[in-house]
């Protein structure tokens, strides 16, 4: 408040009168008296004197209109740096699969609008992600999952991720348009690690209908799934995305997954609490998170 009291004694200053004061910040004289009251109450000093018609600064007034004069300059400097704010550490908090496959053009460029922003990647699972960017301790999150909402939360889908069964080129899914269910009946699987979202649809779906499979490996890699996989040690469940370059060379096949509970999207999220800065809404709007958000 005293912000404004500031303000409006420059404004006396500046003008050598309440009236006019008053008319150039459009307030009642009342206020533009009560405030610079309230402003000597402060001080606890007289910090201006009327002499019949004029009015001038004592000196107490003098001296305090030097550092409202710099208080004022200050402030409004430091909005022009915080509205333009380019600088910092934006830490966002992501699986593997899409700090490999879907982040990195985003990053570039990000990187040519905003290059002396530092950007931090934490890796780790979707419980993980979703309670520290609850806790601020993640700007923002980038998961793999259904749709999701949370009150604390902002949310915005970005794009459908297709899932799909990877094989080696012998498989006999290569001849299949898409894979049911009741398809994996006795396959050896390759699994991701535990706590991955769309592992953990595809033992439930497994395990709903009865469905018998071997647990052949269990990796946290990306890769080492990929190269198992070539070598016909299992089949796997994984996005499309992962895949796709090794599926182009003729490597992998990649037949989608047909099951109802197999929806799953990339979506960002953030604290509904979080202060946004330019280079904070910067990122939302290179992604696509600044729109459609829940």
């Amino acid at each position: 408040m005293e912000l404004t009291y500031l303000k409006t004694f420059r404004e006396v200053a500046k003008r050598g009168s309440f009236t006019r004061a008053a008319e150039a910040l459009g307030y009642a004289q009342s206020s533009i008296t009560t405030q610079i009251q309230k402003l000597e109450e402060s001080y606890g000093a007289v910090l201006v004197e009327r002499f019949g018609r004029k009015m001038r600064l004592t000196m107490a007034g003098e001296a305090l209109l030097q550092y409202a004069d710099d208080i004022v300059r200050l402030h409004e400097e430091s909005k022009e740096v915080l509205s333009t704010q380019s600088k910092g550490t934006l830490t966002i908090g992501t699986i593997e699969t899409l700090a490999a496959f879907f982040l990195p053009p985003h990053l570039q460029a990000y990187r040519l609008s905003y290059p002396q922003v530092n950007i931090v990647i934490q890796p780790g699972n979707e419980p993980v992600i979703i309670e520290s960017v609850k806790e601020g301790a993640l700007d923002v999150g980038i998961i793999l999952d259904p749709p999701f909402t949370d009150p604390e939360l902002h949310s915005c889908i970005l794009r459908e991720e297709e899932l799909v069964i990877i094989t080696s080129p012998d498989h006999r899914f290569g001849s299949f348009d898409k894979v049911q269910v009741e398809d994996l009946e006795n396959e050896s699987m390759i699994l991701t690690e535990n706590g991955c979202t769309y592992r953990a649809m595809l033992l439930k779906v497994l395990q709903h209908n009865h469905v018998n499979y071997t647990l052949s490996y269990e990796f946290g890699n990306l890769e080492a799934i990929k190269q198992c996989v070539m070598y016909g040690l299992g089949i796997a469940l994984l996005p499309r995305i992962v895949v796709a370059d090794a599926v182009q060379k003729g490597e992998l096949i990649a037949v989608p997954f047909a099951h109802p509970d197999c929806k799953f999207y990339t979506q960002l999220i953030y604290a509904k609490k979080k202060w946004k800065s330019k280079a904070f809404t910067g990122f939302l709007e290179l992604v696509g998170g600044a729109n459609h958000q829940n």
